[in-house]
C-alpha cells in the first residue's frame, strides 16, 4: 500500500511538519491576482510595462500552480476527510484541477497577444481576468473552509478521525 512506503505520520497525519500546499498556493493566488491587477491598470492607462509584469506573473502562476496541485493531492489523500467535508474536499480538487488547465490556457492566449501586440491587451481577455479572479476568489473560500471549518490536518481533527470518532 502507498502509505507503507511514506515516513511515520505526525500529529498532522503528514509525513513532514506542517502543510506544504497552502503555502505553495498562497503565491499561486498572489501571482494570478497581481498578473490581473496590472494588466487591468495597464489596458486603462495604455502603460504596456505593466502588461510585461502581468504576464511574467501569469507565466510563474502557471507553473506554480501545477505544484500547487501536487502537494495538494498528497495532503488531500492523507487528510482522511469525515463525511462533512468530503464534498468540499472533492469539489476544490476538481476546481484546482480545472484552474491549473484555464490558467495554462490563458497564459498561451496571453502569450500569442504578447507577440502579436505586446502594447495593448484586448478587452476579451480583459473580461476573461475578470472571470478567472472570480474562479479563484471561490476556490480559495474552499481552501479557507477546509481549514477553518472542518480542520483538515489539525492536531484535534486528526486525533478525533484516528480515534474512530468521526464518520
Amino acid at each position: 500500500m502507498f502509505r507503507d512506503l511514506l515516513p511515520p505520520l505526525n500529529d498532522h497525519n503528514l509525513p513532514y511538519p506542517d502543510t506544504i500546499h497552502p503555502i505553495v498556493v498562497h503565491f499561486v493566488i498572489a501571482m494570478v491576482l497581481f498578473a490581473v491587477l496590472c494588466d487591468g491598470i495597464g489596458y486603462f492607462t495604455k502603460n504596456p510595462r505593466l502588461n510585461e509584469v502581468g504576464w511574467w506573473n501569469l507565466v510563474f502562476a502557471t507553473v506554480s500552480i501545477f505544484i500547487a496541485i501536487i502537494f495538494g493531492q498528497v495532503e488531500a489523500g492523507l487528510a482522511t476527510p469525515y463525511a462533512a467535508a468530503a464534498g468540499d474536499l472533492n469539489l476544490h480538487t476538481l476546481i484546482g484541477w480545472s484552474l491549473s488547465g484555464i490558467l495554462a490556457v490563458i497564459t498561451g492566449w496571453r502569450y500569442i497577444i504578447r507577440q502579436q501586440t505586446p502594447e495593448s491587451l484586448p478587452a476579451a481577455y480583459i473580461g476573461m481576468n475578470v472571470i478567472l479572479t472570480g474562479i479563484i476568489v471561490f476556490q480559495t473560500y474552499l481552501g479557507d473552509k477546509l481549514v477553518w471549518v472542518y480542520g483538515l490536518h489539525t492536531e484535534a481533527v486528526v486525533e478525533a478521525a484516528r480515534g474512530g470518532l468521526l464518520q
